[in-house]
């Protein structure tokens, strides 16, 4: 059985051990599947990290344009954010969430460019070639 992506939001006396044995995943799967995680030791209540891979064969499929707007909340958005992390093409403070936001904008439109995409192609409002590239695990909300 695969597993889908999962992710766990922090707690106040959380510990990214204490976090990977609820999870029955390893310390450092852990900090591979959040590379945005810099020094193991210092997590935040309230952030969201990825405890489990990502799925292997099913991708979420082109939302269309006209859903990354700033008042979309979507898990997919948040599933892109960390698959742009992975493509070394992030523009996030601290790690992306679910709400469509400009460091989602900034960073998808660097990975248009890295595919070498110009001008209104790479603008940052992701378009189906772009995405079906960029691979987004399936997200089950």
């Amino acid at each position: 059985m695969e597993r889908t992506t999962e992710f766990y939001t922090v707690k106040r006396g959380d510990t990214l051990s204490k976090i990977a044995v609820m999870h029955r995943v390893t310390l450092d799967q852990i900090l591979e599947w959040n590379p945005q995680i810099t020094n193991p030791d210092i997590i935040r209540p309230g952030q969201r990290i990825r405890v489990a891979p990502e799925m292997h064969g099913e991708y979420e499929p082109f939302p269309g344009a006209d859903f990354f707007q700033s008042s979309v909340t979507s898990p997919v958005i948040e599933a892109m954010g960390y698959r742009l992390i992975e493509e070394g093409c992030s523009e996030y403070a601290g790690g992306p969430d679910s709400q469509w936001s400009e460091a989602d904008r900034k960073s998808y439109s660097n990975w248009q460019h890295k595919l070498g995409f110009e001008g209104r192609d790479a603008d940052g409002t992701p378009g189906r070639k772009s995405w079906e590239r960029l691979r987004v695990p399936a997200v089950y909300e």
